[in-house]
């Protein structure tokens, strides 16, 4: 259907191995470009006529948004391409930020290209190579980091890449930014990941004006470090809060901006639930079907539900994030759901021996698990819940 694909996700995220992977094993033959090496960027001084000469070949071009301006030559290549027969299969794009940061990206494949989002590795990928949840929860999803030899040379990775962005991606989308000014940002954020995002606060402390706080913001957002969840808003009579929470998308990071090295510091550590909810939440918005979408609910007097999946337009899943093998259920939990009309409810906590069983009418569950069920689910927006009942284990 597409004649292309935009595979986004953060650098060092696993992007580049599998896209050499498909290409290796292309039937009709691939050609990789990776832009960031001045000899593939030279075989592109005439881009519109090296491309054209590709066909019937992929061709997959890496780092595709430090050239911006060949997403207007794409358009071409790619519709000429349609013309004479050669629908999909044309192009696949790799990038380590959002095109949202590349002027008339969106709007010049618009239609021709479909994205997708890779994402670090989740709980049971993890269990199906030998890491346990406590060292994918403290390392982070970035496979170099979580296979690491020992907990300090992960460490020591996850430093460097975060120097990196600081000092290679920032530059090239943000020039203006104070990159150590979006390093305590960042830190910031990291000892309240899961908290309600507020500008004034964060400013406040920064010694920088509110609507700057929110461009380093977006800019976090658009690499792919942060997560925005927004609130799910409904017309009810409670009072909503309209504030977004904020999330970390990788705990390895946030560890490492918190400098925790050890699953021990971890647990001893203030910021330990919110790595915990941080790491949950990640792993479930990863793991749903793609046209679930993902919300959080809270009123103004504390009624809160951490995790909401929304499709055919109505809330249907709610989820409840707690660090104990022994978790409770709120009242307020309870109040929300019923307010949202919400039937399938879980309360996950960390992975554990025991089977999911019910507290109340909710299903409480490991991580783990609940990323196997939700893995399991129909993905169309109409389909019925069964898939959503717990596994047999």
């Amino acid at each position: 259907m597409f004649a292309g694909v935009v595979l986004l996700g953060p650098r060092q995220i696993g992007k580049t191995t599998l896209a050499r992977e498909l290409a290796d094993g292309w039937a009709a033959g691939a050609t990789y470009l990776d832009l960031e090496r001045p000899a593939d960027r030279r075989r592109l001084t005439d881009a519109d006529a090296y491309l054209r000469a590709q066909a019937p070949h992929l061709v997959v071009l890496d780092e595709v948004h430090r050239m911006p301006e060949l997403f207007a030559i794409l358009r071409g290549v790619i519709d000429d391409n349609r013309r004479a027969g050669f629908t999909a299969g044309q192009f696949l794009l790799l990038g380590s930020a959002s095109l949202d940061l590349v002027k008339n990206a969106d709007e010049s494949l618009a239609g021709r290209v479909s994205h997708m989002q890779l994402t670090g590795v989740t709980p049971d990928e993890a269990a199906a190579v030998g890491a346990d949840a406590s060292r994918l929860w403290l390392r982070g999803g970035y496979p170099d980091s979580l296979l690491a030899g020992s907990d300090a040379a992960s460490a020591l990775w996850r430093e460097d890449l975060i120097i990196s962005y600081l000092e290679r991606d920032v530059p090239l989308f943000a020039p203006r930014i104070a990159t150590e000014t979006l390093r305590r940002l960042w830190t910031m954020i990291a000892h309240s990941s899961g908290g309600l995002f507020n500008a004034s606060r964060l400013a406040a402390n920064l010694g920088i004006a509110s609507p700057t706080v929110t461009r380093y913001v977006d800019l976090l957002v658009d690499l792919g470090l942060l997560r925005r969840l927004e609130p799910w808003f409904a017309n009810l009579t409670t009072r909503l809060t309209k504030s977004p929470k904020v999330y970390l998308r990788d705990t390895g990071l946030l560890h490492a901006l918190l400098e925790i090295g050890t699953v021990h510091e971890l647990m001893g550590h203030p910021a330990v639930g919110g790595s915990f909810e941080s790491l949950a939440v990640e792993s479930l918005i990863s793991a749903a079907p793609r046209h679930w979408h993902p919300y959080f609910y809270r009123t103004s007097n504390g009624d809160e539900i951490d995790l909401v999946f929304e499709w055919a337009a109505r809330p249907q899943v709610a989820v409840e994030v707690k660090l104990s093998t022994d978790p409770a259920v709120s009242a307020g939990f309870h109040r929300s759901c019923d307010s949202l009309g919400i039937g399938h409810r879980y309360i996950v906590h960390p992975d554990a021996k025991t089977a999911p069983y019910d507290i109340h009418g909710v299903t409480a569950i490991g991580l783990t698990d609940i990323v196997r069920v939700l893995r399991q689910a129909d993905p169309t927006p109409s389909a019925r819940l069964e898939g959503l009942e717990p596994p047999t284990f």
